[in-house]
């Protein structure tokens, strides 16, 4: 795509950038109460006081100002945060909008005007193979200089996830001083230039960018796979052979099917 030249504007830089992350954990618990007792650590690791101070985190690197904050806690799982924020001063340091992984967690000044971030969670489980699903589906959306891809390495980080699914997009227009329209006022070609190296090496990843409408959307997958890591209430070592590979195959099953958002059929 054509590189987008330092742009003097007329006015206040009116575009809408968003940043939709959602992220998958998947295990195994192979009995009701080892899936209750999933359901319940991930309710208390992931409740609202705690994604309020992710949220708090994602609003520092942006450089936002929070302006509210509604949370709740749901009965019989799930949590939720919606956060108001506004712009801050600009200091007189370079806004940095450059294809660069952001901080992890230093503050990056952005300009922004009123704008939001929200966090749904979304705990389940199969009712008969055993399989739990944690889903935290994140939107960060701003108005101004820079993007909220500035706070991807931070969400990436703070959740460790099997599945991460972005998608980026800009919206509206910006106008220079000779009266020009901007549909982008900054240069991207992928998410994952965005990301730190660790990340990198940690997830297989598929782009899927519609760059003429400035979409961009990126999946990733861990590389690697240790059934252990996803057994909940139970060690590999409590399984037999032929039980442990029919867990794995259940996990990774599941695992493909969040990653290519498609039901597929079980080899037999």
């Amino acid at each position: 795509m054509a590189r987008v030249k330092k742009l003097k504007l007329h006015g206040f830089n009116n575009l809408t950038k968003t940043l939709s992350f959602n992220i998958y954990d998947v295990c195994y618990a192979d009995n009701p109460q080892h899936r209750q007792d999933y359901i319940e650590y991930i309710d208390e690791e992931y409740n609202a006081d705690r994604l309020t101070r992710i949220l708090k985190d994602v609003a520092n690197i942006i450089g936002a100002s929070i302006l509210n904050i509604a949370h709740q806690d749901y009965d019989p799982q799930g949590a939720s945060v919606t956060m108001l924020i506004s712009e801050e001063p600009v200091l007189s340091q370079e806004l940095s909008n450059t294809q660069a992984p952001g901080p992890l967690p230093e503050t990056v000044v952005a300009h922004l005007d009123k704008s939001h971030i929200t966090v749904h969670t979304y705990p389940e489980s199969h009712p008969d193979h055993g399989v739990s699903t944690f889903r935290a589906d994140i939107d960060v959306s701003t108005c101004g200089r820079v993007s909220p891809l500035k706070a991807l390495n931070y969400l990436i980080h703070s959740f460790e996830s099997d599945i991460v699914i972005l998608d980026y997009r800009v919206r509206g227009f910006t106008r220079d001083t000779r009266g020009k329209k901007h549909f982008i006022d900054h240069n991207i070609n992928s998410i994952q230039n965005f990301m730190s190296r660790d990340a990198r090496e940690l997830y297989a990843m598929m782009d899927a960018n519609i760059y003429q409408e400035n979409i961009f959307h990126t999946k990733m997958m861990l590389k690697e796979f240790d059934v252990n890591r996803y057994l909940f209430g139970a060690g590999a070592e409590e399984l037999s052979a032929r039980e442990q590979k029919r867990v794995t195959g259940l996990l990774q099953h599941e695992m493909a099917e969040i990653f290519y958002g498609r039901n597929m059929t079980k080899n037999r």
